[in-house]
């Protein structure tokens, strides 16, 4: 048996932030207590070694016809930082008015528990359960997975052979009403770099006689959106798909109002393009935000200067069917193109990920070829988070990006049934992340049910 809370307190102990290299120990020693615990449920595991932070491919495969469910997560975490705004310290998991706090605890390292607790019950109640599985727990998901293509150079074909894929890395409102996850955001990054004079020059000699980067910079920023909110690039919006009854029907279920959500966010108000409603824009819309401008003095006080470089960073989220290298080909021609002569124009293509899109059985344009596994998966699934929290789950598009979750489905031909274990309330990405113990106690009898019902036990 495996003890959520004292597993999930020990696992997040360990420091595993993927993006610094200070903390190499940290995601080893994370690694190889996931690999500790999978091999006590009785997996083979290999650990794929990468350029960066190996992957975890563990097996329990009996018979090959017995149904075939792949499960994801990802041992590494967000940075720490600032560490001064944590009540207690984020790499010393600490239970406060029923949650555990520490960095890690909800993001991914909470769900990945509950899946292995939940499965280890039914193995010692199940020895021999007839369901073949394999995990993927991979090390790079919070920088972007760059070593998971590679990954499925090797693997994809053996991925391939299994019907369906089980996720825990996307969000519910709250703990009372969870939200299965039928599509994510695709992502477009890059960076526009202007450069003027070769040098800041004194602004009282020169002004007026050269373009500035910083208006240029504004002037370029300004014409990527209409007066609506909507995006000013040819062809942006060709490719989106309209929206279906069913997903409008679920929103209207959702818990949160419009009211609520700009309580939450401390707005006066909301500024929502093409018809949608701020609650539908996140989910159903693409946008390209401003991440970061700069360029000029940023000190205090004054320094009467035109800079000689300004810079912006900007990400596209794109919905199912857009192409993202298109997108990302377009927004570099419009700014590009609207450019003034007076600067020098540079920009950085950053990566690319595809949105994601899956339509559960029974729903309007539910694929005639879904397979009966994955159908099996939706139905189980619904019916354990109906048993064990009260209502039944919504099924509803996410506006955050995982962009494995599509390269599985391209690479592999696998569908995810995502089930949302955090919360608002979790603070991912944030000081005092935390994962709430109320919600682990009921998720792991449903994810029980979940798996005795794809073994058909």
């Amino acid at each position: 048996m495996i003890d959520p809370l004292k597993t999930l307190s020990e696992y997040a102990r360990f420091p595993s932030v993927s993006t610094d290299p200070a903390y190499a120990e940290g995601m080893a020693q994370a690694r190889n207590y996931a690999t500790g615990l999978l091999e006590q449920l009785g997996f083979e595991v290999e650990v794929v070694e990468t350029k960066l932070h190996p992957i975890l491919l563990a097996e329990r495969h009996r018979n090959p016809d017995w149904p075939h469910v792949v499960i994801y997560g990802h041992y590494d975490v967000q940075p720490a930082d600032p560490f001064e705004l944590w009540t207690s310290p984020a790499f010393e998991p600490t239970v406060r008015e029923g949650r555990l706090y520490g960095r890690g605890t909800a993001d991914n390292k909470g769900p990945t528990v509950v899946h292995m607790s939940a499965l280890a019950r039914v193995l010692e109640a199940h020895p021999d359960l007839p369901l073949n599985l394999t995990y993927v727990i991979e090390g790079e998901e919070e920088i972007g997975s760059p070593s998971m293509p590679e990954f499925f150079d090797r693997y994809a074909a053996r991925l391939a052979k299994a019907d369906c894929l089980l996720v825990s890395d996307t969000g519910s409102p709250n703990t009372e009403q969870l939200v299965i996850t039928t599509g994510l955001r695709g992502l477009v990054d890059l960076e526009v770099k202007l450069r003027g004079p070769a040098s800041d020059l004194h602004s009282g000699i020169h002004g007026g006689a050269v373009y500035n980067p910083l208006q240029a910079l504004a002037e370029i920023c300004a014409s990527l959106h209409n007066p609506d909110g909507s995006v000013n690039v040819p062809g942006f919006y060709d490719e989106v798909l309209p929206l279906y009854d069913w997903e409008r029907a679920e929103l209207k279920r959702y818990p949160e109002t419009e009211e609520s959500y700009a309580k939450l966010l401390d707005v006066p108000g909301f500024y929502p393009a093409n018809g949608l409603s701020p609650l539908e824009a996140v989910r159903f819309g693409p946008t390209l935000e401003f991440n970061g401008l700069g360029g000029g003095y940023q000190g205090e006080g004054s320094k009467t200067v035109i800079p000689s470089e300004a810079f912006a960073k900007i990400t596209c989220r794109l919905v199912a069917a857009q192409d993202p290298h298109q997108i990302q080909d377009a927004v570099i021609a419009a700014i590009e193109s609207r450019c003034p002569q007076g600067v020098h124009c540079k920009i950085r293509r950053g990566g690319v990920a595809s949105a994601y899109l899956v339509v559960p059985p029974g729903r309007e344009n539910t694929p005639a070829d879904q397979g009966p596994v994955l159908a099996g998966a939706f139905d189980a699934a619904q019916a354990a988070i109906a048993n064990h929290f009260g209502k039944p789950p919504l099924y509803l598009r996410e506006g955050g990006s995982i962009p494995v979750i599509a390269d599985f489905k391209a690479r592999a031909g696998l569908d995810a049934v995502m089930i949302g274990l955090f919360t608002p309330l979790d603070n991912l990405h944030a000081p005092d992340e935390s994962f709430d113990l109320g919600l682990m106690e009921r998720a792991v009898p449903a994810f029980e049910d979940i798996f005795k019902a794809l073994a058909g036990v």
